[in-house]
């Protein structure tokens, strides 16, 4: 699992990233109401804002760690926003994105990194 400056997570499985944001973020904004997931087909950029997460404190973007395609949106969250709390890591994920360019998470931050970075914030 690699992490971005943005808290978000990605992992990838062939040429498949499972993408999400991390437990400190699901933590710092607290209970989610709502998650827009974007499309399949959705043609995505690293750095763009993919998809929307709120939560009773505030409405968040979520970025694209890897440039590709939507493949897959996790469509349970439209009914189920809670669970980005409860397995942000995990069942909480965003979408599946088919990647264009792996070198792009080279860039991003191991799990040793990423737990650095939070103790700067």
């Amino acid at each position: 699992m690699k992490f971005t400056k943005d808290h978000e997570w990605v992992s990838l499985d062939g040429d498949i990233a499972t993408v999400g944001i991390s437990k400190h973020a699901a933590d710092a904004l607290g209970d989610v109401v709502f998650v827009e997931v974007p499309e399949v087909g959705k043609s995505v950029s690293k750095g763009d804002s993919f998809a929307v997460v709120e939560s009773v404190k505030a409405a968040s973007d979520v970025y694209a760690p890897v440039s590709g395609e939507v493949v897959e949106a996790n469509d349970a969250l439209s009914t189920a926003p809670e669970t980005v709390n409860s397995g942000a890591e995990a069942d909480g994920w965003f979408a599946k994105i088919k990647v264009s360019d792996a070198s792009q998470l080279d860039a991003l931050m191991d799990q040793s990194a990423y737990d650095d970075f939070l103790k700067t914030l």
